[in-house]
């Protein structure tokens, strides 16, 4: 139950009970009252008719009368009072009377021949006659003592019943308020000052109320916390490894450079070694400058602020043009070329980053296929599927461009084929010949770059081939 309910519910019973023991009371009474009414009634009157007689008697309402046999009937439960006419008490057994000796005219004759039935006492009054005057006026007053006794009685078992009850929701509401409020609320903030202090915490019951929600919610921030923290983590273990990684890939050509060039300084080359040098000192110098524009790509494309403009090309003249080159090329290198471009629609994309990832794959494809190996570079769109990429058709499940550049002679483990895009990995972990085959950042580069496309690109390794599936989704797809 919501803690906001069980409050509410908690003053709504404070509220009810009283009124309801209050009026289990009154109807306890008014209960009794109507059975005991009619007996106690006629009781009553028996007495005040066994008393008038006596009251009746004209000598004594005299100033000088004795009144011992009246004072012998009298006691707690039965007080008499004789009036003279004019109100004056000649005789009161009512101890209360004996501050006035006097009665009001108006009250004394009210109320006359009534058995007057009050919450305490009856109260009867009569007038005495003499020669047709007024000699005086008797009271009688009977205590109802049976009836106080029984309201009494129920009116402390009803009190105290509701004093029993209010203990027990009081004791429920402490028992309530320190189990399921002041307990979980002190844990919570118990468990925050470890979180804040970086102590191992452990993990809250969550209950179905307001303070579980809050519970909930602060165990969801700190996993959120400790993942961001970690991903922060890994991204500065990552940079710190770049960070060397590259300066020992700079390094090495700088070294290699600086000891070329002091060759040539002294002076002591032939014409022959002189040009071998430069060739060389020209190689290590596209090296590093590709090794620092990889690393500003890399830099820009994990910025957040950075956002690729994208623009609508047709996509036949788009990729047979961006495609057309690498089969030449791969045939140069003494690879066995083949380019495949099928393609209606218009797509988006932003042709210059495109053209690096495409730079990218087919790169890492020649550093990865043995000489006289395959080289196989096709786009075309989900809807006709060519046949010879019929062995890789379960992973063409998107509607829109596949491209797939495909190299033989290497086969991948689905671990490495996951590895493969992370930012310095490399398949020959020995870093020997990373003069040759860059420093690593090529296909996590691409990664990004198609991600910002809203595209995919994965590795698959079967029969003896490796192939990078690239996907981009069509316009409208992206529109929507």
């Amino acid at each position: 139950m919501k803690i906001k309910s069980w409050l509410l519910l908690t003053y709504l019973l404070v509220m009810l009970i009283p009124l309801g023991a209050f009026y289990g009371l009154y109807v306890s009474i008014n209960a009794y009252y109507q059975d005991k009414n009619v007996d106690e009634y006629f009781n009553t009157w028996s007495q005040v008719t066994e008393l008038k007689k006596l009251l009746s008697n004209q000598a004594l309402y005299t100033s000088q009368q004795r009144f011992e046999e009246i004072e012998a009937l009298t006691s707690n439960q039965l007080m008499i009072t004789l009036y003279s006419p004019n109100g004056k008490i000649y005789y009161s057994s009512d101890p209360l009377s004996g501050y006035s000796n006097f009665e009001a005219r108006s009250s004394l004759y009210k109320n006359l021949y009534e058995l007057k039935q009050n919450y305490k006492t009856f109260v009867y009054k009569e007038p005495v006659y003499k020669d047709g005057a007024i000699k005086g006026v008797y009271k009688i007053t009977l205590a109802r003592t049976e009836w106080l006794e029984e309201v009494n009685s129920k009116s402390a078992f009803v009190i105290g019943s509701l004093i029993i009850v209010l203990l027990l929701v009081y004791s429920a509401v402490v028992y309530f308020l320190n189990h399921r409020l002041n307990r979980p609320v002190k844990q919570l903030i118990e468990q925050m000052r470890f979180f804040a202090k970086g102590e191992s915490t452990t993990t809250l019951i969550v209950q179905k109320d307001e303070l579980g929600e809050l519970t909930d919610n602060f165990q969801m921030m700190q996993l959120e916390i400790l993942a961001t923290r970690d991903k922060l983590n890994s991204e500065q273990r990552q940079k710190e490894f770049m960070i060397a990684s590259l300066s020992h890939d700079l390094k090495t050509p700088l070294t290699s450079i600086q000891a070329y060039t002091e060759s040539l300084l002294a002076g002591k080359l032939s014409e022959r070694e002189q040009q071998e040098y430069l060739q060389i000192i020209h190689g290590k110098s596209d090296y590093m400058k590709q090794l620092l524009d990889d690393l500003m790509m890399f830099t820009l494309l994990q910025s957040n602020t950075y956002d690729m403009e994208l623009v609508e090309v047709d996509g036949r003249e788009f990729f047979e043009m961006l495609l057309s080159d690498y089969e030449q090329i791969s045939i140069e290198k003494g690879f066995k070329g083949l380019t495949m471009i099928q393609l209606e629609n218009n797509y988006l994309v932003n042709p210059k980053q495109l053209m690096r990832v495409v730079d990218n794959v087919v790169s890492n494809a020649w550093t990865y296929t043995n000489i006289g190996g395959d080289i196989a570079i096709a786009a075309f769109e989900s809807e006709i599927i060519p046949r010879e990429w019929s062995h890789l058709i379960q992973y063409f499940t998107n509607e829109g461009l596949y491209m797939v550049i495909e190299n033989s002679g290497v086969m991948l483990t689905e671990q490495q084929c996951q590895q493969i895009f992370e930012p310095l990995h490399q398949l020959d972990e020995s870093r020997s010949s990373v003069g040759q085959r860059g420093a690593g950042l090529g296909l996590s580069i691409a990664k990004q770059i198609i991600e910002k496309h809203n595209g995919t690109i994965q590795a698959v390794s079967q029969s003896n081939k490796t192939a990078m599936i690239i996907w981009l989704p069509k316009i409208e797809e992206r529109e929507l």
